[in-house]
Formats: structure tokens, C-alpha cells, sequence
């Protein structure tokens, strides 16, 4: 049986933008060989409970809205998008259920930065167009690289003719579609990847276990994988992976005692 895979419908308040997006990350995973499991914003929580209970893996995708910054502590300013509490609310279901029962995870840019304050990091709410050009779109399909550490999670993902290695680091070409980044790294996650020119944030992991045949397949990148698995070997590495971890999932025993 495939691997069934849940992703949140991106946005709750621009539906264009989440009928345009998420067909997208829907073909990258069927094509890897999962089934899609889409999660509607506006379930009540039992009912995204019963959708996830049916899934081995879980995508966290983008979204045109940027994370509440209360949530890091911060206020917002106005380059700030509005937050998008449906979205946000059924993001934070499926990383506690992700990180309750080991379900591997995987998180895309807006998703990527969701799972960074869910795990009590912060982000930067707005960064500085120079030197690297972050916001520039789906119209570029190269936006600059990113430095990825070889030894890492991300490393061992990568293809190595794709992402030739440099000062240590391996070179990674990415699009770049974004305005916030990762600023402190949340309880547990390690950063696995830096825009060399600005070392702004990349790429995040860190699951509940990280060796051994516990292992927590929990990965997040910046950019969009989703728009380049046509051109990159790397791109199509990690939904293939994703794919790979969730069909190797099995349910955690979870016990309990009472004194």
C-alpha cells in the first residue's frame, strides 16, 4: 500500500493561492509514490484528528501568510502578513501528532518556519532584500545556494553532482520564494543548511530520536522543492525520502503508568 501522506490546505484566506500551490506538492508526493491526504482548514479538531490517524507522514506546505508573531514572542511589524489562524491551528495538530508518534515530517518554507515556533524557536520577520534576493518568486528558478552541511540529515539527502562540495559545505542550487526566516532555532532542531552570502537560515532537523532504528525523520527547508523536481535530483530526493520514511513508520507504543 502507498504511504498516505497529510498536507494542510496551505491558506484559509487566499484561495486562489491554495488552488494554484497545492496541486503542486500533491504531484511532487504522488510522483514519489505517496497517497495525498488533503486536511481542509475548517475541520473541527476531531475531525483532523480522524484524517491523521489514516497517515503515515505528514508536509507541512508554504502559505501567503506568515506566522503569528506572538507566538515567538514578538509583535508584529508591518511588513508583517496577516497570520492565518486556521492554518496554524491544524499545522500545530499534525506536528503533535508527528512528534507524539515519530510520524516522519517534512516542512516547506511557511511550514518549515510553523514547525521552528511550534518547537519554541523564532523567526525573522522581514528580511533585507541585499545581498540575496529571498522574495524573488516561482519566476526564478535559481535563486542563489544554499550551504548544507555535509554530515547532516539534508547531506545525506542531496545529490552530490547537483551540489558540488565548496569550503566544506555542499552547494546547493534553490529557488527562493520568501520574506521570513528561522531566526533562533527551536528545542532540539539544528540548523543543516545557510544562504552563504547572508547566512540566513535554510534548512532545520531534528526529530524526537536521532539514531538508530528510532530515528525521527523531522526536516524542514526554505525553499520550494515542490516547483523543481522537474530540474533537480535533490528536489526529487526528499519527497523521495519522505515516501521512503513513511512507508517504513511503524506506530510508537506509547505507555503509561499510574502510581
Amino acid at each position: 500500500m502507498k504511504p498516505r501522506i497529510a498536507i494542510p490546505v496551505p491558506n484559509s484566506l487566499d484561495l486562489s493561492y491554495s488552488e494554484r500551490s497545492f496541486p503542486q506538492y500533491a504531484q511532487a508526493v504522488e510522483q514519489a509514490g505517496g497517497e495525498v491526504v488533503k486536511i481542509p482548514l475548517g475541520l473541527t479538531q476531531s475531525e483532523v484528528a480522524d484524517l491523521i490517524n489514516t497517515c503515515q507522514g505528514i508536509l507541512l506546505p508554504g502559505s501567503g501568510a506568515d506566522v503569528n508573531p506572538q507566538k515567538y514572542g514578538q509583535e508584529p511589524i508591518p511588513e508583517c502578513s496577516p497570520d492565518d489562524p486556521a492554518r496554524e491551528a491544524v499545522d500545530e495538530l499534525l506536528l503533535q501528532d508527528a512528534h507524539n508518534l515519530y510520524k516522519p515530517l517534512l516542512g516547506i518554507c511557511f511550514g518549515t518556519q510553523s514547525l521552528n515556533v511550534w518547537r519554541g524557536g523564532t523567526l525573522v520577520q522581514d528580511l533585507a532584500i541585499l545581498p540575496v534576493n529571498h522574495p524573488a518568486g516561482k519566476a526564478v528558478a535559481i535563486a542563489h545556494t544554499a550551504a548544507v552541511a555535509p554530515n547532516s540529515l539534508l547531506g545525506s539527502i542531496v545529490d552530490r553532482e547537483e551540489a558540488p562540495e565548496q569550503d566544506g559545505f555542499l552547494r546547493l542550487p534553490i529557488n527562493s520564494s520568501h520574506h521570513q526566516a528561522v531566526g533562533i532555532a527551536g528545542d532540539g532542531l539544528h540548523v543543516s543548511g545557510r544562504c552563504p552570502q547572508d547566512a540566513v537560515i535554510e534548512a532545520i532537523e531534528g526529530g524526537q530520536a536521532t539514531e538508530g532504528s528510532t530515528a525521527h525523520f523531522v526536516l524542514g527547508v526554505q525553499w520550494h522543492p515542490e516547483r523543481s523536481c522537474d530540474i533537480s535530483a535533490t528536489s526529487r530526493a526528499l519527497f523521495a525520502r519522505l515516501i521512503a520514511e513513511a512507508k517504513a513508520w511503524v506506530p510508537r507504543l506509547i505507555t503509561t503508568s499510574v502510581g
